[in-house]
């Protein structure tokens, strides 16, 4: 994956993420053979959110995504779910990244409630 559209969606993710959340951990977590790198999972007070490759897509998934405000509609995945909400990027889609940093913004300040 190195080099690809995936591994350079996911370093943007990063950077907005950390400038977004200063002090915000990352970790990889569930690794196995399939995905020997496992899954970033980023933290701060709370797990905010996941960021996992597939072969046609990067998804972000926000562990309490339900019950963050999302005025610019960049949710996109689980929409029906109880607690989480993801955003699906494919090739050539583009992210409004201060949308998803107000996002993360938000995420943080559940995790703080």
């Amino acid at each position: 994956m190195t080099g690809d559209w995936r591994s350079e969606t996911v370093d943007a993710i990063r950077t907005v993420i950390g400038t977004a959340a200063p002090g915000v951990a990352e970790e990889a977590k569930w690794r196995k053979a399939s995905n020997p790198d496992g899954v970033p999972t980023f933290s701060l007070d709370g797990l905010l959110c996941t960021v996992e490759t597939y072969k046609d897509k990067v998804k972000v998934t926000f562990a309490k995504g339900a019950s963050i405000d999302d005025p610019s509609n960049i949710f996109n995945a689980s929409l029906d779910a109880g607690t989480r909400r993801a955003i699906d990027i494919h090739a050539g889609d583009a992210l409004d990244f201060d949308a998803f940093a107000d996002l993360v913004r938000k995420a943080v300040d559940v995790n703080r409630r």
